[in-house]
Parts: structure tokens; C-alpha cells; sequence
């Protein structure tokens, strides 16, 4: 394709570029053009005429360093589809600068008239940002107003929610995206991510091949069916794996370019939506069985075939039968990650290691009881197991005895064998039956409290007083999102148990003062783990994700806490340190797929921290000819 560019340039100008052009690959290719084209052409007309042909080609997928901040110094060509100039450059959000152009580019790229005259600095655009943010009261038009200035200008999105992530995450995540995806079909501006339906069955590749950006390194998938714990939104569940990809852009560095949010819509079982005249996905009952899984395969295996074998996939939100069916039927033949799994299980562990600088002991030393024994509570119960057989000489069989689930009909007990699903049967131990929480505590005596049930208000003051009385630092995790269907709120926990809980949620709280002492609650957000663990595996070109990487971006995590954290009662780190967390956990991740021979991009770098920090996208505008 570059061949058409310059032969359609030599046609029509004396000054013709060497032959030798035409046989550079194309990375190096965009490179040497982009510093020649500007000084080769002529006027305006020449510009517009000669650089109207779509410039395409390859992309070497090994490039693992952040070709949009090379040389961040250097001025460059803004290219979209030909050179973007005047009011194409200014809605093209992955080269508008907004105010910050400069009366030089305002020149050269004829945007004079089409901006006031003020010039302001990106740090100055930010700072208007958040200041027009902070006047919103709803949390839902600041979620609208952000998700407007990523469509507008990719840079500044990304600058003010790294600057500010402590601010903005809840705002862009979890618990305002939950309310968007309920909302979506009324809020819906313009199309984010790739839609495919049943109406695209046979067509899959094709619909993939319409998306503009060629190099795809990770994608987020959703159904909708289980969104948060808001249940089957269908279509409208794209708000999720929007979300999810800005994060793994702001937290981890990731190229935006990279990334695509994908939902897959079979319909709905949401009367609601169904009957909603603004719900924008098919409507119709959802679709199941063989209709479901010949759709679900031919999108995994269009993905391989048009992005490669390296192509990070993350399955979000989908039902418990499906998303533990999806992983293990994909994970030997693919590069697939369910965050609601394993997400959340690497987090969960991670706050679990380092509170035992808290509560004391070693991991197999606790007992475990969760309330919750879906794809969540039993990713996290598998994750523990496998750590306590890692640091111990314990069987399997004992390692699991250790950990026991609540599920809707009361503890997972043996007994119960034949009935309970097959991911929950692991977990029948022998005891007899104890139908609800209160009594599974007092019977089981747990130290450790998890919740993943998705049902709020189920540590009640009663469960936390028998904690309490078993323990002198109960460790209470409600982990269900949003902050509506948390199964106790901080304060209920400090609360309830005199000031003695160790406290984390899924969603955040604010710090709480009780009896004249400040506790500041932690919070388990798969935020802390997803973004790096993506970073490790593109950085090393991993081709399968093994368990291993999961305890090693746990373990990474609980190294991050410091000893004024744990001064505070806090298990996580601070948010503020993002960046520096996902370099580590990505390195640590990298290490492991090396040591494990998954790993493709050769040879291994001699620092992984500095060569992950080396990856990492950079909101930095550039500087344009």
C-alpha cells in the first residue's frame, strides 16, 4: 500500500522519492516517511491531493515498546488515514490536542480560526478538566463527561485519569460503570467497541476486520449476562469491557491502540430491556446451548486467525456455567484470562498475604469461610489452595479442607454432593448441614470472612459479633460490587466489631473514625492485578497463562504494602503508586513465563521492571510539524 502512496506523489511532482523507500518494512516504513513527506510536498493542494490514499500494512507484533512515545521530543506526522489536518485532526481523539495546539501547528496543519486563540499547556487542560468534573453532583454525568473527553481527546483522558486515579477510578470503573451499563441504552452517544450478534453467525472474521486498528494485543470480552451483580444486561454490558481497557491503558500502560472491547450479543433475559424502546442490542430471549457455544467458537477462533496467536483474551461478566466452561475449554488452544476467576482470586490472595502481617501466621494456619460459591468465591478458594500446597507439604484434599463455602441453600457439605455443580464439589467437606451464615460461623469458626455473593447487607451486625468473639483481628472481605450489594459497609465492620475487624471491599469506602481512631478501609480491586498481569504477558509474548502467573502477581501485589499502610490497618497499597505496582506485577509475571518456557519474545530483558516501565504509554502530547 505504501507503493500506491508514492506513486501516486512521483505522477505528480518533479521531485521524486528513491526507489529504496518502497522496500522498507512497514514500521521502519511510517518512520522514514513521516519525516520526509511534510518537506517533500508542496502547498496546501499537493498535500490534500497526493495524501488522500489509505496507508495500511502489517504491524510487527513484537514490538512490545511504545511506537506513540519514540522519540517523545521529536516532532512527527499526525496520520489517520492520510495526514490529518484542519477539522479532520480535530476529531481524530488520538491526535487532538485541543487548546494546546501551538500558533506554529495552528499554521501547518490549518487549524487557524478553527480554535480560540488561547494556547494552554495539557497540565492546564487537565486542570479545567477536573475542575469541570468536580462540579458535577451526579457520578453518573462525570462517568458521561469522561467517557465524552476519551472520545475527544485520547491523551487528556488518559493524562487525568493517571494524575488523579484515586479520584476518577470509581468514576470510570466500578461503582459508576455499573449504573452506565443499566443506563447505557438511554445515555448511548456513540458506538464504543466491536458489537457482534447472532445476526453476524459465519460472519465473525469479517466484523473483526472492520475494526480500524490491525495490531490487536488484548481484548475484553462480555456477554452481559452477569454485570457486576446487576445481573443479565445484554448488550448494554459494553460500558465493562470499555472500562476495563481504559484501565489497562491508565494502570498498565498498555497502548490504547492495542486494545478492543468486544460484546457478544445473544439477546437477554432482562424483561426490562426487552420492553425498553431505547435498548440498543437484539431483542429476543437469550440464546443457549449448541446456538450459544458454535457462536462463542467461531469469534475465539476468528480472533486467532485475524490477530495471532499471542492475542491476550479476557472473558468479563459472563454466567458462572459459561465463564468456568469457556476457561477450561480454551485455555490449553489460547492466551485467555476470566478476571471475575482469576482476577479476582490474584487480588484476593494478594490482600490475604499480606494481612498475615496483621493477623499472623501463615496462610495454611487460617480457616476460610466465603458466602458466595460462584465463579468468584471459587476462583479465590482454588488460588488459596494452591498457594498453601506451594509453601506447604499438605495434599490437595487437605489444603481445600481448609476453606469452606456458603452458597444460597447454606454450607457446601458432602452431603449435598450429587445436587451441587460440579466447580462447587471440590469444596463438600464432611459435616452436617448448616443452612445460614450465622451458623456456618459459629460451627466452622472461621478467622478469615469472605463474601462474593453479590447480595448486599449479608454480614449482618450479628455474623460480625461472632467473628469478633472468635478472633481478637477478624479479617472481613466484602468483596461484591457495586457499593449497593457490598455485603456490610466499612463502618458496619469497625463498627460492629469495636474497632478490632481488619476491613476490604470490592467497592471503595471512605475512611471511618470509631472512638476517636481513623480506619482506613482496603480496597480488593481486580484493578490492582489486570492491567499488570496484561502488561507481563504482552511484554513476554506469552502464548498460555499458567497458574503460576497468577501466584506470582499475587505474591507481587503484597509486596507492594508498606509499613505505614499496614499502620493503618490497610492490606493494599496505595492507588496513587499504580504504575509502579503494575511495572512490578508484570515483571514478576514475565519472570514466571520465562522460567516456565511460555514465553516468545527472546531474549529475556536483563531488568524486567525497567523494561516493563520501558513499555508503558505515555499521555505526553507530541509535537507536530
Amino acid at each position: 500500500m505504501l507503493a500506491k502512496i508514492f506513486q501516486t506523489y512521483n505522477k505528480t511532482n518533479s521531485r521524486k522519492f528513491p526507489l529504496q523507500f518502497l522496500m522498507l518494512t512497514s514500521s521502519s516504513s511510517f518512520k522514514r516517511l513521516n519525516s520526509l513527506l511534510l518537506g517533500a510536498l508542496g502547498d496546501r493542494g499537493q498535500r490534500k491531493s497526493n495524501l488522500s490514499v489509505m496507508a495500511e500494512g502489517n504491524v510487527d507484533d513484537t514490538n512490545t515498546t511504545n511506537d506513540d512515545d519514540d522519540d517523545d521530543d521529536q516532532p512527527f506526522t499526525p496520520w489517520a488515514v492520510s495526514v490529518a489536518s484542519g477539522h479532520t485532526l480535530l476529531r481524530s481523539p488520538q491526535h487532538n490536542k485541543g487548546l494546546a495546539f501551538t500558533d506554529k501547528e495552528r499554521d501547518s496543519h490549518f487549524l487557524r480560526g478553527l480554535l480560540p486563540p488561547a494556547v494552554l499547556t495539557q497540565e492546564l487542560q487537565a486542570k479545567r478538566s477536573l475542575n469541570i468534573l468536580r462540579q458535577y453532583q451526579v457520578p453518573l454525568h462525570r462517568y458521561i463527561a469522561m467517557m465524552d473527553l476519551q472520545e475527544t481527546n485520547e491523551k487528556l483522558f488518559y493524562k487525568l485519569l493517571i494524575d488523579n486515579v484515586e479520584e476518577l477510578l470509581p468514576v470510570v470503573y466500578t461503582p459508576v460503570v455499573g449504573e452506565a451499563c443499566q443506563k447505557y441504552g438511554s445515555i448511548f452517544r456513540r458506538p464504543q467497541g466491536l458489537y457482534i450478534s447472532l445476526k453476524d453467525k459465519g460472519k465473525i472474521l469479517e466484523v473483526l476486520k472492520n475494526w480500524p486498528e490491525k495490531n490487536i494485543q488484548v481484548i475484553v470480552v462480555t456477554d452481559g449476562e452477569r454485570i457486576l451483580g446487576l445481573g443479565d444486561l445484554g448488550c448494554q454490558g459494553m460500558g465493562i469491557p470499555v472500562g476495563k481497557l481504559s484501565l489497562y491503558t491508565a494502570l498498565g500502560g498498555v497502548r490504547p491502540s492495542v486494545c478492543l472491547p468486544v460484546t457478544i450479543d445473544v439477546g437477554t433475559k432482562n424483561e426490562t430491556l426487552l420492553n425498553d424502546e431505547f435498548y440498543t442490542g437484539l431483542k429476543q430471549k437469550r440464546a443457549t446451548g449448541e446456538e450459544y457455544d458454535e457462536l462463542l467458537d467461531e469469534f475465539m477462533s476468528a480472533v486467532k486467525k485475524n490477530y495471532g496467536e499471542k492475542v491476550l483474551i479476557q472473558f468479563e461478566d459472563f454466567a458462572n456455567h459459561n465463564a468456568f466452561d469457556l476457561l477450561i475449554k480454551y485455555r490449553t488452544s489460547h492466551l485467555v484470562f476470566n478476571d471475575d476467576i482469576q482476577g479476582t482470586a490474584c487480588v484476593v490472595l494478594g490482600g490475604l498475604l499480606s494481612a498475615l502481617k496483621l493477623i499472623g501466621g501463615t496462610l495454611s494456619d487460617h480457616t476460610f469461610l466465603f458466602l458466595g460459591a460462584g465463579e468468584a468465591g471459587t476462583g479465590i478458594a482454588e488460588l488459596i489452595s494452591l498457594e498453601i500446597l506451594k509453601k506447604t507439604k499438605l495434599t490437595v484434599e487437605d489444603s481445600r479442607k481448609k476453606i469452606w463455602l456458603v452458597d444460597s441453600k447454606g454450607l457446601v457439605v458432602s452431603s449435598r454432593k450429587d445436587s451441587l455443580q460440579q466447580f462447587k464439589q471440590p469444596w463438600a467437606h464432611d459435616h452436617e448441614p448448616v443452612t445460614g451464615l450465622l451458623e456456618a460461623v459459629k460451627a466452622i469458626k472461621p478467622t478469615i470472612l469472605i463474601g462474593t455473593s453479590g447480595v448486599g447487607k449479608q454480614f449482618t451486625k450479628e455474623v460480625i459479633e461472632a467473628m469478633s468473639s472468635i478472633n481478637a483481628k477478624p479479617l472481613i472481605m466484602a468483596l461484591s460490587n457495586p457499593t449497593s450489594q457490598s455485603e456490610c459497609t466499612a463502618e458496619e465492620a469497625y463498627t460492629w466489631s469495636n474497632g478490632h475487624a481488619i476491613f476490604a471491599s470490592g467497592s471503595p469506602f471512605d475512611p471511618v473514625i470509631y472512638d476517636g481512631k481513623e480506619f482506613v478501609p482496603g480496597q480488593a480491586n481486580n484493578a490492582y492485578i489486570f492491567p499488570g498481569f496484561g502488561l507481563g504477558l504482552i511484554m513476554c509474548g506469552a502464548i498460555r497463562v499458567h497458574d503460576e502467573f497468577l501466584l506470582a502477581a499475587a505474591e507481587a501485589l503484597a509486596s507492594q504494602v508498606t509499613e505505614e499502610d499496614y499502620a493503618k490497618g490497610i492490606i493494599y497499597p496505595r492507588f496513587k503508586n499504580i504504575r509502579k505496582i503494575s511495572a512490578t506485577i508484570a515483571a514478576k509475571v514475565a519472570s514466571r513465563a520465562y522460567e516456565y518456557g511460555l514465553a516468545s519474545h527472546l531474549p529475556r530483558p536483563s531488568d524486567l521492571v525497567k523494561f516493563a516501565e520501558s513499555c508503558m504509554y505515555s499521555p505526553k502530547y507530541r509535537n507536530y510539524r
